[in-house]
């Protein structure tokens, strides 16, 4: 299951190995000085959109990889089936737009996140 967590200035989504063959990408470190927000989300997995560039998809059920919108936002999503909370992290000046990972306990996630 993906995670996220802060090392010094650096957000760190780590993905384990089927996340990494579901999204043919490996784990992600953002500067923390990028970071604009942090959400909670009750349906994570609607708040995933475009088109998948490449990854993983079936609509409804999961959702892991590069998605670009029509709009040309990049997302990076980690959902499962089983997780339908999680948390939207919102960048800027960053290869991602935003980052979505799905949370058995988003809330906890983003104050692990958020501690200095």
């Amino acid at each position: 299951m993906a995670q996220l967590s802060r090392d010094g200035d650096e957000l760190i989504l780590t993905l384990d190995t089927v996340e990494k063959l579901e999204s043919v990408h490996g784990d992600i470190r953002v500067p923390m000085s990028s970071i604009t927000g942090i959400d909670v989300v009750d349906d994570v997995i609607h708040a995933v959109y475009g088109i998948k560039l490449p990854g993983t998809r079936w609509p409804g059920k999961i959702a892991v990889g590069t998605f670009i919108s029509f709009s040309g936002t990049r997302t990076f999503a980690v959902i499962h089936h089983d997780q339908p909370r999680g948390l939207i992290v919102r960048l800027n000046n960053a290869t991602y737009d935003e980052i979505i990972v799905g949370s058995d306990d988003p809330e906890a996630m983003k104050a692990r996140v958020e501690a200095s």
